[in-house]
């Protein structure tokens, strides 16, 4: 029996636990073919390498030889880029359609407020791209091997966050850490109907996939970053293979000779000569996955990789690489089709169609706008020392930017419009307000009367008809405004004005039936609003990589020479 990474498509009797330290790193390593006569392979350098290996997924552990799986990374971003510049007649046949497998968007209970449009009615448009390990093919599992694991629940061991702005100007791409430790939400899976009640500590992002499906990774990145989210695409890809073949290779740098082998047979395999190769089939598999090896031989750096990649091969497609074989062009299409699955519903990506379209919408960004990032994080502490936490000031610093719409290149700041502002419909007197506390943290309680003290600061700027919802017990970190109709908008900004409260904070939801102000963990104390300012630059934390950069080369750990 196959594992999935949809709801209900594989089952398995034996679970193991992603999340506990101590689980075996080793499964995302493949065991490499043995050089031969190279000398690569020597004790020496095996010795070496065990030595430098540092692992990042808990306390050393035995592998069993021969348990590897397939890091599954963004290969959707790819996925994209094939599809919408393969040609037309070859993709919208039917049975592509069929192909294409559907999920939920969200599982969460709480709901993801609108867009808030710029000046020219514009809007962004924001992708959570998963990667799967779950084996759902025979090609997958030749690939992924670890035939003990086949069946178990699903890992999104790669989670990044694509934002095209509104303008459509400039894309930035945020990757989080697969042992990133958080809250998940309550979750309840669409098929089986289990509910899976929001976790009391902190568990690994990647075990959201099993908790129901993807939408529940989405859940959880609204929870923790606030972004709206309107798609999201995951891949469990044997494709990746298919895709580097159709367009000749993509070329990749390393500052000096790799081989990702240790003595006790971890690594991928990945074998290369110091400076720019261009690597296709199994070898670009390998890159993907190669963890040690690369820097510090962490997820970190493996991410780093993958941005590398990622950028090139966008790179490769714009500058003119064809693909004009029809039979390479079917089976990439096959491929890539077979291992994707979106968002259903009639605003989801489920046809070919709109897949093409959202591709056209992604080729208007020059790649000297793209910027790929990771999420700035910080180790934890006790028995977290080796997962990872989003580092306080520059993550919330990073997940505003991209809220806000503001291009993580900084190239186009001074020229960002500010929101609209729209005349009221009615007099603040005649304006019903409803205030919740929503100053809930993951550490501390809500703050005592915090919507009466609001409620009161309303009625002294005229909006006397402002009212407490009681029932209210969320937590939000951002304080924000609420209004369901079009001819509420103009009321709620002025709501906001007299506040002080940003108009980017005003957003349409139909999750509320009149103007509604949560007051966020952001406005705790006494006093009037100051809203966080992310000063429109990316923190250094975030290891920013510009799409235009062709000199990118990747750092070797020490002891993976040859």
């Amino acid at each position: 029996m196959t594992r999935s990474g949809t709801p209900g498509e594989g089952t398995r009797p034996r679970v193991r636990q992603a999340g506990q330290l101590g689980w075996d790193d080793g499964l995302y390593e493949e065991e490499p073919e043995q050089d031969k006569g190279s000398g690569a392979g020597s004790g020496e350098r095996r010795a070496a390498a065990a030595e430098a290996g540092h692992r990042r997924g808990g306390p050393k552990r035995r592998a069993k030889k021969g348990r590897h799986r397939v890091l599954r990374w963004s290969a959707s971003v790819l996925a994209l880029l094939i599809i919408g510049g393969a040609g037309a007649g070859y993709l919208y046949y039917e049975h592509l359609n069929s192909n294409i497998k559907k999920a939920d968007l969200t599982l969460g209970d709480k709901k993801m407020a609108g867009h808030k449009a710029n000046a020219a009615g514009q809007t962004p448009l924001n992708i959570l791209l998963l990667g799967s390990d779950a084996r759902d093919s025979k090609e997958n599992q030749k690939l992924g091997g670890a035939k003990d694991t086949f069946g178990a629940p699903p890992l999104a061991d790669v989670q990044m966050l694509l934002h095209l702005s509104a303008d459509r100007s400039n894309m930035s791409v945020i990757s989080m850490p697969r042992d990133t430790m958080l809250k998940i939400p309550k979750c309840t899976n669409p098929e089986t109907k289990r509910i899976y009640p929001a976790t009391t500590g902190l568990s690994m992002t990647n075990e959201t996939l099993g908790r129901g499906g993807p939408g529940c990774s989405v859940a959880t990145w609204y929870e923790l970053t606030g972004i709206t989210i309107d798609h999201f695409m995951m891949i469990d890809f044997s494709g990746v293979i298919s895709m580097a073949d159709a367009i000749g290779g993509v070329p990749v740098c390393v500052k000096g000779n790799v081989y990702s082998h240790t003595s006790t047979g971890k690594g991928s395999g990945l074998k290369l000569e110091e400076g720019t190769t261009k690597i296709k089939g199994k070898q670009a598999l390998q890159w993907l996955r190669t963890r040690y090896g690369f820097e510090d031989g962490t997820d970190l750096g493996r991410t780093h990789a993958q941005h590398m990649y990622m950028n090139s091969m966008v790179r490769e497609l714009r500058k003119g690489t064809k693909l004009t074989d029809p039979g390479k062009l079917m089976n990439l299409a096959e491929a890539a089709t077979d291992a994707l699955t979106v968002d259903k519903g009639e605003n989801g990506l489920g046809s070919v169609k709109k897949l093409a379209d959202l591709t056209d919408e992604l080729k208007k960004v020059p790649t000297k706008r793209i910027t790929m990032t990771t999420m700035p994080n910080v180790y934890g502490t006790g028995t977290l020392k080796e997962r990872v936490l989003p580092k306080p000031g520059d993550a919330e610093q990073l997940f505003q930017m991209v809220r806000d719409d503001v291009p993580l290149d900084g190239k186009a700041s001074k020229r960002k419009k500010k929101a609209a502002a729209k005349k009221p419909t009615a007099s603040p007197a005649e304006t019903p307000v409803t205030v919740r506390n929503g100053t809930r943290t993951e550490t501390e309680y809500a703050a005592k009367g915090r919507a009466t003290t609001v409620k009161e600061l309303l009625a002294g700027k005229g909006f006397t008809q402002a009212s407490i919802d009681s029932q209210y017990a969320e937590a939000d970190k951002r304080t924000g405004i609420l209004y369901p109709t079009v001819d509420m908008e103009g009321n709620a900004q002025a709501v906001a004005k007299a506040l002080g409260i940003p108009l980017s904070a005003v957003k349409k939801s139909t999750d509320v039936s009149g103007i509604t102000l949560t007051v966020g963990s952001d406005w705790r104390e006494d006093g009037g609003y100051h809203a966080p300012s992310a000063d429109e630059k990316t923190p250094d934390s975030a290891r920013a990589l510009n799409g235009d950069d062709d000199k990118a080369c990747m750092d070797i750990q020490p002891g993976f020479g040859w």
